[in-house]
């Protein structure tokens, strides 16, 4: 009788067990998210070798201080600023030209190109560093997302005409040494933890976040005026139109 009794306590509930499981799964994934970010460490700090011969790879298009404007007293003031808010666009050729859909028929335009928006969370950090005189010449706005139905702050500078966009050719002068043995672990890591289930897990128990993957992929694009004229265009026209944006 007291056997059975011991045995009777020793044995787990259904309940008991699936939260056993449950747990040891978590812990997988937190064993393989840990090492998948030591990879991704251990390739972000792999040193650049130059290469003996460089080579030209397309060009590349920025922004710089005009020279009317460098040459006043505050040409390295508007200098500090651009350095923070500067963008860059690389391209086959010189032009700098994207497919568009005109009546139904495809040509090239020009591609557009701005100076980038400080996000709420750049305002006040310490690493981007605006001074509050910097500060004076950007504006708070708010623009509406159709896709997920909200309002995004950023904050713009007020006086682009300060800048003009300069085109030079983009030179490869280093490679980065490829580890396969790496790169193998790190890609089949990646593999598994962005698995949608997997992706679920990591963001409730490691990140704190709520995650669902129906909201991932379903997106308000379909039930937006837009889609209509979107449907019908390719995926690097997809692509180039959400780039400009």
């Amino acid at each position: 009788m007291e056997n059975d009794n011991l045995l009777f306590h020793r044995l787990r509930s259904l309940k008991s067990r699936k939260r056993i499981s449950r747990k040891d799964v978590e812990k997988q994934i937190r064993k393989k998210y840990k090492r998948s970010r030591e990879l991704w460490e251990t390739r972000r700090k792999i040193q650049l070798v130059p290469l003996e011969n460089p080579y030209q790879k397309g060009f590349a298009r920025f922004f710089v201080v005009r020279d009317d404007v460098k040459r006043t007293k505050d040409g390295n003031f508007f200098e500090g600023i651009l350095a923070k808010i500067n963008t860059y666009m690389y391209s086959e050729t010189r032009k700098f030209l994207k497919k568009k859909r005109k009546f139904g028929r495809k040509i090239y335009v020009p591609r557009d190109q701005k100076l980038d928006r400080l996000l709420p969370y750049q305002w006040n950090d310490p690493k981007l560093g605006l001074t509050t005189r910097e500060k004076q010449y950007f504006l708070k706005r708010e623009e509406y997302d159709p896709f997920r139905k909200k309002y995004d702050t950023y904050y713009e500078f007020i006086e682009p005409w300060r800048f003009t966009l300069r085109v030079k050719p983009y030179m490869i002068t280093h490679y980065k040494p490829l580890n396969s043995e790496l790169e193998k672990e790190y890609a089949e890591l990646e593999s598994y933890l962005n698995q949608g289930k997997i992706k679920g897990i990591i963001q409730t128990t490691i990140n704190g976040k709520s995650y669902s993957w129906k909201g991932e992929y379903k997106t308000h694009l379909i039930e937006s005026r837009k889609y209509f004229h979107y449907k019908k265009m390719s995926a690097t026209e997809f692509a180039d139109y959400f780039m400009d944006e």
